[in-house]
């Protein structure tokens, strides 16, 4: 990779994710999304020689991006997080110390023109996070029941032109197979009349349809309780996200992981036998400060919460 690809992605939350963590020096860590490493190399950089590295990317980029890096310590696998358990299993690791996951989609992802997240450029409308399997956005919007385009534009977009922009393309693709991102864009700008400055009125249409084509909540709503039940007592799990759905998620279910089992109101048990949760909250929710916001626009929605691994209330 240049110098050049490498300089267009600016780690998110670097320092405060790493040190969230709170790296033991001869630990086995997981960078759920590699990324172009930011988060990895810093990593590494703090353990030492008995320490190691497991980092995952579903992107075929990302894994090439990984490969520059030379260290015994450290291991990249092609896959998405939500195989987490079974990649562990294949390494023989029964325990880790600690996993960092940054959701959502990567600024090398939206830079590259021919990835087709972005509308910005004019573009193949692909959108998979994994460019060698599944459907492109271009192969779905050609079939897809005007019914579920409506549903996914309103739930994943969180769009309240759903309606009007799912009969919009439907009807555009009688005359014209939707191919292109400025294609898509520009039926999304016909079909939403208001939308708020400075913001293209395609955003959200563009967000839905990559969160629904990459089933980017599914996955999360799977890789969570495995990192509950990999990580070590003492283990931490931070998770950065960048929408509001993600860390939505992400928060309801730190949370209840947290307060553990509840009890119906009532029942008489002592205050040691209470089910006590898995998790323990470790501070609020942090967000990017207003001088990294200044340096990288796209730090400006990111949330990062963390919690530590407790031991279970049965052992």
């Amino acid at each position: 990779m240049s110098h050049a690809t490498k300089s267009l992605h600016e780690t998110v939350l670097l320092n405060e994710a790493v040190e969230a963590l709170q790296l033991k020096p001869n630990g086995i860590y997981v960078d759920g999304t590699f990324g172009r490493g930011g988060h990895s190399r810093l990593i590494l950089q703090k353990l030492n020689a008995a320490g190691r590295l497991i980092a995952l990317d579903k992107d075929p980029a990302a894994v090439s991006a990984a490969q520059e890096i030379a260290d015994p310590r450290f291991v990249i696998a092609h896959s998405g997080f939500a195989h987490l358990t079974e990649l562990l299993n294949g390494l023989a690791v029964t325990k880790i110390d600690g996993v960092l996951l940054d959701l959502g989609v990567s600024s090398p992802q939206l830079d590259d023109q021919q990835r087709g997240f972005s509308f910005r450029f004019d573009a193949p409308l692909d959108m998979r996070m994994d460019t060698s399997v599944g459907q492109t956005a271009a192969e779905w919007l050609a079939n897809v029941d005007e019914g579920l385009l409506e549903e996914v534009i309103r739930d994943y977009g969180e769009e309240r032109f759903a309606k009007q922009i799912a009969r919009a393309l439907v009807a555009a693709r009688q005359d014209r197979s939707i191919v292109t991102t400025h294609q898509l864009s520009e039926i999304v700008a016909q079909a939403v009349r208001t939308r708020e400055p400075g913001k293209n009125p395609a955003t959200r249409t563009f967000q839905a349809i990559r969160i629904y084509l990459n089933q980017e909540l599914e996955e999360l709503a799977r890789i969570l309780p495995q990192c509950v039940d990999c990580l070590s007592v003492g283990g931490r799990i931070v998770v950065i996200s960048f929408h509001s759905l993600e860390d939505r998620t992400v928060k309801h279910f730190l949370r209840d992981m947290a307060q553990g089992d509840k009890l119906p109101r009532g029942v008489p048990i002592r205050a040691a036998d209470i089910p006590t949760g898995r998790l323990r909250l470790i501070g609020k929710a942090l967000h990017a400060t207003s001088q990294e916001v200044a340096r990288n626009p796209r730090a400006r929605s990111a949330v990062m919460r963390v919690a530590e691994r407790v031991g279970d209330a049965c052992g």
